[in-house]
């Protein structure tokens, strides 16, 4: 055996064995409080350690970047560790508080983690995505130097299943990805049973029409030299013909049923019976076992023999549990070997007793071995946590208007940034699924252009044809026009919004989609924010406003989405001078790290940083006179301010958030000569008046009983007696929580089925947002009083 390949074969046994005994020890040695299973997909990741090992100790580049797929996870984990780069106390805590991650996670693991994983699919998609920001990034002068990669998913057959890994090719083909493996674990074995015979041919031709590479890898070294004896090519007939599901029962009952079942199909045919009467059944069975994507070697030379930039998909046959005593049975998905099996294994492996977190043990020259770590390529350079100096980001004014809705004004905002030419206008990147133009974004690209790495002009104006929109597509465009699928468009915003920590040049991503369709992408939304991307999304046109388009084309739940969701700070502006600045902050706070900022005054984690959503709509309002004091600008970033102070005998407030800023303000003036100390309460962000005041409730219950909040700030000065009467387009959760902070009444109005076609009073009328039905509440309130 080549020296290389035999460091390899011993790395493989030692990250099988580590990554087994991590598990093990969560489930049956460590204390286990709950006294539920812990888990850590043993089989799972028995299927891939040949793989892996492979590709992290013999291909490799450290410009390269990986998904792990989940439930590979131990092995990542067992890399780390043999490379001394993880502690054995984070090791011993797999899974536990604190330890290393159940999936690879970029924010909650040490490891030096590429791209998060765990809900399947999307970690394989990304690296489609990553590649196309990394194309970007080398198309522009300022980029030019950020290291080029290949983008790897570590994919799981039953992941081919998700149906945005399907609309990520599409994506890539239109966008001449390059530079992309996917390497898919083909064990055949799901959670719940085994693959359909067949399948992978149909996905083949998937792959191959949009234009992928290829490469099957089922046969390992030991079977392809059994294939050039005398019997051979009948021997690798049945290998080739065998069901999956048999395939993965004869392999769990080991060597002497191979023998059976060979001899039973092959045997009496001279050549093919010496075959196999040549072999012990240890030896049958490890032949029988030795699939591509089981053998260190055939890994490490299939990979090798890649000299190109076309995107690849390694198809590497393997079996799952492989190496181990639950090896092809169908319940090993999530199934573990129990303290008998481990222990036999254990003597099976060489470890000794007292050894089993030893990086070294049973290796029989340590030295040589290390010699080897020390030259993996791959490692050379540490971690590749990248970082870029923070932008200053130039002072955004509202536009001028008499009427304007804040999609428009979002639209002239982005206009007025492209004609500037600093630094920061040119780290701005565009995307959006098909609606770039019914979003507002089409003036920023008719300046800024569309990019793709090879020039394409527009036909119609080439032919002198009038259009509003000018597609030019150019390496310096700085518009990424997407299909019409919300998946795609946050693992892209993922990648991009990750671009500082992967190549160390810093972008600021903005996309744009239909508000009722960010539900649509939700999972790829988390997805982007758990591992900490920052970008701008901006949903509009948003709640019922787009009343002629129907109840899909409608957004309900969004508010309380962007309230809920980790990592993303929601706003919903009523008027233009609160959009401007809002993007203003929200452009410094995509590029926090918590390193040069104190304590948060209001008690938010403003110094962390985090992405932003903001809500628009297409409705035009009246427009107050553009206003720029501290006071105004503080409350619009914390969450609220004061349209209309209320009196010292405020008996009821009206709170809104966005569009029906006017059906409030007019309510108010309805009720105001019946109270004249009415309240109109501007709310801004519901998710930052909201964090900021559990955030104040928790120091307070830690002993910090100085801690107030933005909203208990505002709220303290009503009277006991005071009503809070609320109004959002969207549900009314989103702000009937308000009455909470201090304990007042509060009276609810928003949205909560499905809305239907109409004019937008029709359907503020008929969900009882509109003024008069916001002034209907507060007059029953005296009535209420009344009868009382």
């Amino acid at each position: 055996m080549p020296k290389t390949t035999s460091h390899l074969k011993t790395i493989e046994q030692r990250l099988l064995w580590l990554s087994h005994w991590m598990i093990h020890n969560a489930n049956h040695l460590r204390e286990n409080k709950d006294g539920i299973k812990v888990g850590g997909h043993q089989a799972s990741s028995a299927s891939m350690v040949s793989i892996m090992t492979a590709l992290y100790f013999a291909v490799l580049r450290p410009q390269d970047r990986v998904a792990v797929k989940p439930h590979a996870s131990p092995i990542f984990h067992a890399i780390q560790y043999l490379m001394g780069n993880l502690t054995r106390e984070k090791m011993e805590n797999f899974r536990g508080f604190g330890g290393v991650q159940s999936y690879p996670s970029r924010t909650k693991d040490i490891n030096d983690v590429d791209f998060s994983t765990g809900s399947v699919g999307l970690g394989v998609a990304i690296t489609a995505f990553a590649s196309l920001v990394q194309d970007y990034l080398g198309a522009k002068a300022w980029g030019a130097d950020a290291p080029q990669g290949r983008m790897i998913a570590l994919v799981g057959d039953a992941e081919l299943d998700e149906g945005n890994i399907y609309e990520a090719l599409q994506e890539g083909w239109k966008n001449d990805l390059r530079n992309c493996w996917w390497i898919i674990d083909y064990n055949r074995q799901s959670l719940d049973g085994i693959v359909r015979e067949g399948l992978f041919g149909r996905i083949e031709k998937i792959f191959d029409a949009f234009g992928w590479d290829i490469v099957r890898v089922k046969h390992g070294a030991l079977q392809r030299a059994a294939f050039e004896e005398p019997g051979g090519t009948a021997l690798r007939d049945w290998i080739d013909n065998c069901p999956n599901a048999e395939y993965s029962a004869l392999t769990f009952m080991g060597g002497a049923v191979w023998r059976k079942r060979l001899m039973d199909d092959l045997g009496d045919q001279g050549d093919v019976s010496a075959l196999i009467d040549r072999r012990s059944d240890a030896q049958l069975a490890a032949l029988m076992e030795n699939l591509g994507g089981n053998c260190v070697e055939t890994m490490a030379e299939t990979f090798a023999s890649i000299d190109h930039d076309r995107p690849t998909c390694f198809l590497a046959y393997t079996i799952k549990g492989w190496g181990t005593p639950i090896a092809g049975h169908k319940d090993n998905h999530g199934g573990l070997m129990n303290k008998a099996q481990m222990a036999q294994w254990q003597k099976h492996m060489g470890v000794p007793e007292g050894q089993e977190w030893e990086p070294f043990a049973a290796v029989e020259n340590p030295k040589a071995l290390q010699e080897f770590l020390n030259t993996v390529p791959f490692f050379a350079d540490g971690p590749r946590r990248f970082g870029d100096a923070r932008l200053t980001v130039p002072t955004l004014s509202a536009p001028v208007a008499r009427e304007i809705s804040t999609q428009a004004a979002f639209g002239k905002i982005l206009d007025d940034l492209a004609k500037g030419d600093g630094e920061f206008e040119q780290r701005i990147v565009t995307t959006s699924p098909d609606v770039t133009g019914t979003t507002n974004l089409g003036p920023w690209v008719n300046r800024r252009k569309l990019f793709a790495r090879t020039e394409m002009s527009d036909a119609f104006i080439e032919n002198r044809i009038p259009s509003t929109a000018k597609w030019e597509f150019t390496p310096e465009g700085q518009h990424i026009e997407l299909g019409i699928a919300e998946m795609n468009l946050f693992l892209l915003l993922g990648a991009a919004g990750l671009s500082h920590q992967l190549w160390g040049k810093r972008l600021i991503p903005i996309g744009t989609v239909y508000d009722p369709f960010v539900h649509r992408g939700l999972d790829a939304l988390n997805y982007a924010c758990y591992q900490d991307a920052r970008f701008m999304i901006v949903g509009t046109p948003s709640g019922i406003t787009l009343a002629p388009e129907g109840g899909a084309h409608q957004s309900i739940g969004t508010p309380l989405t962007g309230m809920s969701q980790d990592g993303l700070a929601s706003f919903e502006p009523a008027f233009a001078d609160e959009l401007a600045v809002i993007m203003e902050w929200a452009f410094d706070y995509l590029q926090r790290d918590g390193s040069d900022e104190g304590e948060s005054p209001n008690w938010l984690r403003d110094q962390t940083g985090g992405s932003v959503y903001l809500r628009l709509t297409t409705k035009p309002l009246e427009q107050p006179v553009i206003r720029s004091d501290a006071a105004f600008r503080e409350g619009t970033i914390n969450g609220a301010y004061w349209l209309r102070e209320p009196g010292p005998n405020c008996s009821v407030v009206i709170a809104y958030q966005g569009a029906v800023a006017d059906e409030a303000i007019a309510a108010a003036g309805m009720m105001g000569e019946y109270r004249r100390d009415i309240g109109v309460l501007a709310v801004t962000s519901a998710d930052r008046l909201n964090a900021g005041w559990t955030a104040a409730q928790t120091a307070r219950a830690q002993g910090d009983m100085t801690a107030q909040s933005h909203a208990e700030h505002l709220l303290r000065r009503l009277p006991s007696t005071c009503t809070l009467v609320t109004v959002v387009d969207g549900h009314p959760t989103t702000l009937s929580w308000l009455g909470s902070v201090m304990g007042h009444r509060t009276l609810a109005h928003g949205v909560e089925h499905f809305g239907q076609t109409g004019t937008i009073g029709d359907l503020y009328r008929h969900f009882r947002i509109d003024r008069d039905s916001l002034a209907q509440s507060i007059s029953r309130l005296t009535l209420g009083r009344t009868a009382a």
